[in-house]
């Protein structure tokens, strides 16, 4: 008769836990996607689970806060809040009427995010459904991000066409889409 004797595994060190996990989880999908379907490709798979990501965070700020529409005030506060709650740390650069400037040092994804610009995609759809549906346009560009291998990110959000956004490489978001 063999007779297995049961050990805890609570003591041994290993770097495992549901955060990381989750995290993980997310580089490797994108990272498949990415060598499977191309960087482009995977942006747009991404962009959409950033898309529903943004409605939903979208409702629950606007359902807290009480309000039907945030002003440009508040969509940036939500949107500096949003990320430190999953521990980013976004902050502004430059804000005016037409255009939020954002900087940022601590990627939520953490080091998971390096070689993974795709995953990038999250904040561009959080972002640019965000403040689309509140003030009516978004185009988001992503100047400098972490998972390209920059310092810090740079995330430009122009909230209305003129010949700045125009000139910007990025997504365009509308309200009600």
């Amino acid at each position: 008769m063999n007779k297995q004797i049961h050990q805890s595994l609570d003591h041994i060190d290993i770097s495992l836990e549901r955060d990381l996990f989750l995290r993980t989880l997310i580089r490797e999908l994108s990272g498949t996607l990415q060598d499977v379907v191309g960087l482009e490709e995977a942006s747009g798979f991404i962009s959409v689970v950033g898309q529903t990501m943004g409605k939903r965070i979208n409702y629950e700020y606007k359902n807290a806060i009480k309000v039907n529409s945030l002003t440009r005030e508040q969509v940036t506060q939500v949107l500096i809040d949003l990320k430190k709650r999953i521990q980013g740390s976004f902050y502004v650069i430059e804000e005016d009427p037409e255009k939020i400037v954002f900087g940022n040092h601590h990627c939520p994804f953490a080091d998971k995010v390096l070689d993974r610009p795709a995953m990038c995609m999250m904040t561009s759809n959080v972002f640019g459904t965000i403040a689309a549906d509140n003030l009516g346009y978004a185009k988001v560009e992503l100047q400098e991000t972490i998972a390209r291998g920059d310092a810090g990110c740079r995330i430009v959000v122009y909230l209305k066409t003129n010949s700045e956004s125009e000139a910007a490489t990025g997504r365009e978001y509308f309200q009600g889409l």
